[in-house]
């Protein structure tokens, strides 16, 4: 989905990533650097196989024509389309290795390397802080060192992880998060090394992509739900990043449904998914998966509400066809206007 020809739209998922480690080393220290050089660590710039070279769906004919995909600069990026208001998505510590504490320098190097060749460079720009996720309290850690950073308004997480995030093992990370103030991001896809789906792994790429950007999604929020962590954490606020949308009506219809048969489980859940939803979580228009007819397009976005609930993304450099050009068509003026703006700039607190 391409950024409408507007200058005032919030583009809330601009992928980046660093060209290699040789990026990275001035933020890592001595060990690391031996580390990296003498495990003969690259980086994988396809997210472990998310999205292939010559996949459709990894860059626009216009991002591949230009230069680096994902964009390793921000010369690379204004090359490819002029970012505005954005927020950057660096996914590149998603598929790292088992090793949690190469993954919290890591993810510091990430961060530190946006903040210095990105984010100072550019004041239009905003970025998702990344953070270790087999080491809560190295997670925790980074939070508090980068949370108040003005151009730092989100934590960046996989969707595909060793556990239910709402899992009470990773609110002191939720909790953290909220208490800076920043947007909790689930982001698709993550670990290489965990299934995909609930009984095991996936056969062809179409089942891993559908599962990773679809499927796990709809587990993670029931989770988030379930678990309470909306109750406990009230200032809590969730983005779910290049996940969908149209699946969520009929997910939160069939967990109110369940809810009232089975409430005693969950004392926590005293009130309405829907309600919960408006007041904790959001999610982006790209990749937005609708009718081709556009009466059946508007009947869908009735459902959901999008002039409340979604976010405008390009997901650049990736390519999801025309649905989101369906989605901006069958809005109205008020709708499209908190979709490409207004839902971002009050969600993020971006002026």
């Amino acid at each position: 989905m391409s950024a409408p020809a507007r200058t005032d739209v919030i583009d809330t998922d601009v992928h980046c990533a660093p060209g290699g480690f040789a990026d990275l080393e001035p933020y890592l220290d001595d060990y690391w650097r031996g580390y990296l050089r003498d495990g003969t660590q690259r980086i994988n710039h396809a997210q472990g196989g998310a999205y292939p070279p010559l996949a459709p769906t990894t860059a626009t004919p216009q991002a591949r024509e230009a230069g680096s995909v994902p964009p390793h600069t921000l010369a690379d990026l204004r090359a490819q389309l002029d970012p505005g208001t954005a927020i950057l998505n660096c996914t590149t510590s998603f598929g790292c290795n088992r090793n949690p504490y190469y993954e919290a320098a890591l993810t510091r190097a990430i961060n530190d390397w946006l903040i210095e060749h990105w984010l100072d460079a550019d004041d239009r720009l905003r970025a998702s802080m990344v953070v270790p996720t087999l080491h809560t309290e190295a997670a925790v850690a980074e939070i508090e060192r980068i949370g108040e950073h003005p151009g730092i308004v989100q934590v960046l997480l996989p969707v595909r992880g060793d556990q239910p995030w709402g899992n009470v093992r990773h609110r002191p990370l939720l909790r953290a998060a909220a208490e800076k103030g920043l947007v909790v991001g689930l982001h698709a896809w993550g670990r290489v090394g965990n299934a995909m789906t609930s009984s095991g792994f996936t056969h062809t790429y179409l089942e891993d992509y559908l599962g990773n950007s679809q499927s796990i999604v709809q587990a993670q929020l029931v989770s988030l739900l379930a678990e309470g962590v909306f109750a406990q954490l009230p200032e809590l606020r969730v983005s779910l990043l290049e996940c969908g949308f149209s699946w969520l009506p009929p997910l939160l219809w069939r967990f109110d449904k369940d809810w009232k048969g089975v409430w005693r489980e969950v004392p926590w859940v005293n009130r309405r998914s829907g309600e919960v939803i408006a007041d904790h979580v959001r999610l982006t228009t790209g990749p937005a998966h609708l009718p081709q007819d556009p009466v059946q397009v508007r009947e869908a976005l009735d459902l959901l509400g999008p002039g409340t609930l979604l976010m405008h993304a390009s997901d650049h450099p990736h390519d999801h066809g025309s649905g989101g050009g369906r989605l901006l068509a069958a809005l109205t003026d008020a709708e499209r206007d908190a979709v490409l703006r207004g839902n971002a700039a009050a969600w993020y607190g971006i002026r």
